[in-house]
């Protein structure tokens, strides 16, 4: 049934096929009428969407997470484009394809996973890579955490992100490997190996990207250092200092309080592991935006509170 994709999608074009709806909310216009205010999906996209007329009716049809079937005209609304749908009916999973819906991996995941394996089999210290590949030779780990993403919106938000993401911040380890005197490189490189896993107990993967209860309360951080140091519990001899230190990268790597970090970091590793983490998650987020965009700029990206230009493409 698949037929435009939304990153296909253009102002005037009549827009015609199955999407996955993602938010769905009543609003009420400036002069007083009520309307749903939505987000459709698929694997290139998402696009806001508009249902002026029978809003009462076609809301029960459907709800948040349900695929529909639209007939919709693209508009420019305030520089964005949206959709007003003219008709709607709810799609079962059988009249589609699941695979135009889930946002693939730029790279098989297995494939990643052998290049970070090869990348952790350049940590010296036994104990450390004793741990790091506990989790990268665990079927039931390893099940998760190559399939499920690394956030739900800003970056590496496609099944299979989360290891994309974990591989990236090793090669950037790996990149800067005795740029700076005096650095524990095998306490970063485990560290950054290991900072996000966690995420597999926080996101689920699916047609959509949700946050689990323990994910809400908890958070990964605070999953991550409890994953670990079960881990290290099974590994006999396992140095107290090194176990700490590594702990610490882990709960400091999102570096400020207010960004979700327990704490700051307070070691030159630390500081480290949190600035690869942040500037990797960032390009990739100002990437991703480029190349869902045309023209000279790309629209205002909420999460960086400004556009990206892309240059004269004319």
């Amino acid at each position: 049934m698949k037929k435009d994709y939304v990153a296909e999608i253009r102002e005037n074009d009549l827009v015609q096929g199955a999407f996955l709806v993602t938010e769905k909310n009543l609003s009420t216009s400036r002069s007083g009428s009520r309307y749903l205010r939505l987000k459709l999906s698929d694997r290139t996209g998402e696009i806001e969407a508009r249902i002026w007329e029978g809003v009462e009716e076609r809301g029960r049809l459907f709800q948040k997470g349900d695929l529909v079937a639209i007939k919709a005209e693209a508009v420019s609304y305030q520089g964005r484009l949206q959709l007003n749908i003219l008709e709607l009916r709810p799609c079962s999973e059988a009249e589609v394809d699941m695979e135009d819906f889930i946002p693939p991996a730029r790279r098989p995941p297995e494939e990643m996973l052998e290049e970070l394996q090869g990348l952790a089999r350049r940590i010296e210290d036994p104990f450390l890579r004793r741990l790091v590949f506990s989790f990268l030779r665990d079927d039931s780990f390893l099940e998760d955490f190559l399939r499920v993403p690394a956030s739900k919106r800003l970056h590496h938000a496609r099944h299979g992100g989360l290891i994309e993401h974990t591989l990236s911040v090793a090669r950037l380890v790996e990149r800067l490997r005795g740029h700076y005197p005096g650095v524990d490189w095998d306490l970063l490189l485990a560290g950054a190996i290991l900072h996000d896993v966690g995420k597999v107990r926080e996101l689920k993967h699916g047609m959509q990207f949700e946050y689990t209860s323990q994910g809400r309360l908890l958070g990964h951080v605070v999953m991550g250092v409890e994953m670990v140091a079960e881990r290290i519990a099974s590994i006999e001899g396992f140095p107290e200092e090194r176990a700490m230190l590594l702990k610490h990268l882990i709960l400091s790597h999102h570096g400020r309080y207010e960004w979700g970090a327990p704490r700051r970091p307070k070691t030159v590793e630390a500081e480290l592991l949190h600035h690869l983490d942040d500037l990797d998650a960032k390009v990739e987020g100002i990437l991703d935006a480029l190349g869902r965009s045309e023209g000279a700029w790309t629209e205002y990206h909420r999460a960086f509170e400004r556009p990206f230009y892309r240059g004269d493409k004319g």
